[in-house]
């Protein structure tokens, strides 16, 4: 199946893309606090034609699958902990053999939807995961969680924020393990430092950029 957009069409198969960044959406839940709501999540997978992460593991393993292809999955990078993120990572990590990356201050969110199990290796600020000749760098952006990363490849011109900065203003906080002072600084001091025009590609709805994002913080 060809791709509708430079950066793929995000039916999956690796024959035919055009670009290193491959989009699905998956259905389901988040769970926080007591409260449960139906939630549609993006599914971000980063590479070539022969090598990918992906960012999270929301909901549905045959999804995430079919956006990954007939590529090796090299790793299974999560944003943070919320269970509409990782709640099928050990799922997929057992289908493909891809290790979970996480960083270590989700712990008290991964434990709420994994108890008894582990990520395989933790990811710290500064980090830089080469893919398919491809850097994404980890940004620690906490807020929204304690340990929220967003990834950025300056090549391709995007950051993908995960739930810590959104089309209309900053990830939800107010819940467990938030601070939405915290969340604003970090996207001040993390995000907006990128050029403009910087595509945000984030963990649920429509993309946006930095330059339109700028006014929507408070």
């Amino acid at each position: 199946m060809s791709a509708s957009t430079p950066y793929g069409d995000g039916i999956g198969a690796a024959a035919g893309r055009t670009g290193p960044i491959d989009h699905g959406v998956t259905s389901g839940t988040f769970t926080l606090d007591g409260e449960t709501f139906d939630v549609d999540n993006n599914v971000w997978v980063i590479g070539d034609d022969r090598e990918c992460v992906v960012l999270d593991a929301p909901h549905d393993v045959a999804a995430i699958l079919s956006v990954v292809g007939d590529r090796e999955l090299r790793a299974i990078v999560c944003t943070h902990a919320h269970d509409d993120h990782v709640r099928v990572a050990p799922q997929l990590r057992a289908a493909t053999g891809a290790p979970i990356w996480l960083h270590p201050a989700e712990r008290p969110l991964w434990e709420l939807t994994h108890p008894g199990l582990d990520w395989d290796a933790n990811l710290e600020d500064g980090q830089v995961i080469s893919i398919g000749g491809i850097d994404l760098r980890a940004l620690h952006t906490p807020g929204h969680a304690p340990g929220a990363l967003c990834f950025h490849a300056a090549e391709l011109g995007v950051v993908f924020t995960g739930d810590t900065l959104f089309a209309g203003g900053p990830g939800a906080t107010g819940r467990s393990f938030s601070s939405k002072p915290l969340i604003v600084q970090s996207i001040q001091e993390r995000l907006m430092v990128l050029p403009e025009e910087t595509v945000v590609h984030t963990g649920h709805g429509d993309s946006t950029t930095i330059g339109a994002e700028r006014d929507h913080l408070m």
